[in-house]
């Protein structure tokens, strides 16, 4: 594998002169801040040796190069889900290869179901931990000591200083923000209510089909890590609903400024 990712580096750094210190993975129907970056470079993931391509119709398949809010960037325009069939390893392949490329950061985007009581559909949530229930586990295996060591820490998976500063910009703009824990489960279905039920008596606020698996893998490489996620649905009794992909992307792009606007001005800050 530690092979494959230097191929990968390899072939990307012959494609673009961009050295990114901040890594993005934009989720359904958040590819919107891609209009933000003053874009660079582009490359399609399937010119990329060793990785992976996105079968999901919402999500683009590229990396963009770049520069936002002063920053050198690649941001992930469509990213991988374990209900695609691919293993762990293959869903946070791209966040090996970034860290290769030298960023320092991560941000990551995402779209889920709310199960918080207090959560209204459009809530913008920024994460401060999460439960990871997938059956799989990205680290299983062998260990990348060069990348990391064989039992990472995870007292701090969301860092805390950028947490503060996002709710900070959030106030001054005016944009309702809550912050909690995401719970990660495969999909593809949408979880019934009594699994909806399940995820809040565990302890989480929201949940999602994707994000635990590069934030571990992200965390093993002592990257501090800064999640958002736009509450699409809810699963909440009394205010379940049946939920298409449309009515998920609609939400998503309804409320993708505010998010961008946070995640931006964020960057700028850094």
């Amino acid at each position: 594998m530690l092979t494959q990712f230097k191929e990968s580096v390899q072939y990307i750094q012959s494609k673009t002169n961009v050295q990114p210190t901040i890594g993005i993975i934009l989720g359904t129907g958040l590819g919107g801040l891609v209009k933000e970056i003053k874009v660079i470079d582009e490359i399609e993931y399937k010119n990329i040796p060793n990785f992976p391509v996105s079968t999901v119709e919402s999500h683009s398949g590229k990396l963009i190069f770049g520069e936002l809010g002063g920053k050198k960037v690649v941001a992930m325009q469509g990213r991988f889900h374990y209900y695609e069939g691919y293993d762990m390893k293959q869903v946070t392949f791209p966040v090996r290869v970034m860290k290769l490329l030298g960023i320092e950061r991560l941000f990551v985007s995402n779209a889920s179901g709310g199960v918080n009581p207090d959560f209204e559909v459009g809530e913008i949530m920024i994460q401060n931990d999460h439960i990871n229930l997938f059956p799989a586990h990205p680290l299983i295996g062998k260990n990348f000591d060069e990348l990391g060591p064989r039992f990472p820490d995870m007292s701090d998976p969301y860092d805390a200083e950028m947490i503060e500063l996002a709710k900070a910009i959030a106030a001054e703009n005016n944009i309702r923000v809550s912050v909690g824990t995401y719970a990660g489960l495969t999909g593809p279905t949408l979880e019934t209510p009594a699994e909806y039920g399940y995820v809040r008596a565990i302890g989480a606020d929201a949940v999602g089909m994707s994000t635990v698996p590069e934030i571990i893998v992200a965390r093993h490489m002592s990257i501090p890590c800064f999640a958002i996620s736009i509450i699409t649905d809810l699963g909440v009794p009394g205010k379940i609903h049946k939920v298409s992909l449309q009515d998920v992307i609609d939400v998503a792009n309804r409320q993708e400024p505010k998010m961008t606007l946070i995640m931006s001005q964020l960057i700028s800050r850094l």
